[in-house]
């Protein structure tokens, strides 16, 4: 089994940095894209970043310029640094990573996500 731990969210005001990052363990074969999401009361899950294995970025609109997204192949790790933080960036973030791994009977392609990490922008 995979799994997905997140840290790094938090309450900041508006202006502030946050690094979120996400690290899978498990036994894995490989992971291909990773990605965050992010979902805010009354809202649909939005992408907010992806990541490809060979490095390929893209960032939704309202977030190019202020959000880089990176990752560590070797220690199975995503990073979101979040710059310039607006309240309109509040909301729960999710990791997403798409890979190959053992599931105890078989290796298996599928998306697993994080558990969730709260960030909070105060006005």
């Amino acid at each position: 089994q995979v799994q997905l731990v997140e840290s790094g969210g938090g309450l900041v005001q508006t202006g502030g940095s946050l690094r979120l990052s996400c690290a899978a363990s498990g036994t894995i074969l490989s992971l291909n894209a990773m990605g965050w999401y992010r979902q805010s009361p009354g809202k649909q899950r939005e992408l907010v970043a992806n990541i490809t294995r060979g490095g390929s970025t893209m960032y939704v609109d309202s977030v190019k310029g202020r959000f880089t997204i990176s990752r560590d192949n070797a220690k199975n790790t995503v990073y979101l640094q979040m710059n310039s933080l607006e309240p309109e960036d509040t909301a729960v973030y999710y990791c997403k990573f798409t890979g190959v791994a053992f599931t105890g009977i078989t290796w298996k392609t599928d998306d697993y996500w994080g558990q969730g990490t709260q960030v909070t922008v105060s006005s």
